[in-house]
């Protein structure tokens, strides 16, 4: 089992308390009509900072809730170095909500695309922060947890080709955006990655402009392969919604429509 690193920190360690803060923010974003996203692009920063956007796109769960059985989530290595896209080899995470179990099966089906390494994933923030979100919207799932080191975004794109499946199967890519420019400068940079990640552009993206731009830039070849276009749901920094203006880091949310995997 994968112990939390982040509870207590990120977002809050009590069990109760955490879920009240979830269940807050969830419920503050209207509800929505139509197909349930087959793929979210969501924050992955302190509760306080980026909790009102990830929950923007999060939400957009709450109708198809019931059908995802599986949530393939990728993100960042932070703080540990890699070589290639990791999965540990525990049997579940645990958050102050509970433990996920892993799916095993799905990771046999990308055992030649990555790496058994548990290292990189146990000071890691980047997914951890997603789960209880997770946790409070659906009602059972495994976990397809995956870091990503020194790799490439069209590594990371045949990881969700072969993943994609249907509506059981529910993508999160785990990103913030630009970091500790000042509010001005994130709010042009943050603009221009927007607008470089829904008109598919996925070449235009590097780590001076999200921190997990492999994994956005792989969700969005594979997108652009199935001619599926991201919609934004929210964009923001810390400016605007904790802390100072002097060094801010971007927050952006977006949602993926498949009507093919929904069908």
């Amino acid at each position: 089992m994968r112990p939390p690193a982040a509870a207590g920190l990120f977002y809050a360690g009590d069990p109760r308390r955490l879920q009240a803060g979830v269940a807050e923010l969830i419920g503050a974003v209207e509800a929505s009509a139509g197909v349930p996203p087959k793929a979210l692009i969501a924050p992955h920063a302190g509760y306080v900072y980026s909790g009102s956007v990830a929950a923007k796109a999060f939400a957009r769960l709450r109708a198809g809730a019931h059908a995802i059985e599986r949530v393939v989530l990728i993100g960042p290595a932070h703080f540990v170095p890699l070589r290639g896209i990791a999965a540990p080899t525990v049997d579940a995470f645990e958050t102050p909500l509970g433990r996920v179990p892993l799916d095993r099966e799905a990771l046999s089906a990308i055992a030649d695309l990555i790496v058994e390494a548990d290292a990189p994933h146990a000071p890691e923030h980047s997914l951890e922060v997603e789960l209880p979100f997770l946790q409070a919207l659906l009602p059972s799932f495994t976990l397809v947890p995956l870091v990503i080191g020194h790799a490439t975004g069209t590594d990371v794109a045949e990881v969700l080709r072969r993943l994609w499946g249907g509506p059981e199967t529910a993508i999160v890519v785990s990103s913030d955006l630009s970091h500790y420019h000042d509010y001005d400068a994130a709010r042009r940079l943050d603009a221009a990655t927007a607008a470089a990640i829904e008109r598919g552009d996925w070449q235009s993206l590097g780590p001076d402009q999200a921190c997990g731009f492999l994994a956005v830039a792989g969700l969005i070849v594979e997108t652009n392969r199935r001619r599926l276009a991201p919609r934004r749901l929210a964009l923001c920094n810390s400016g605007d919604t904790a802390g100072g203006r002097e060094r801010v880091v971007g927050y952006g949310a977006w949602m993926i429509e498949d009507t093919a995997a929904a069908a």
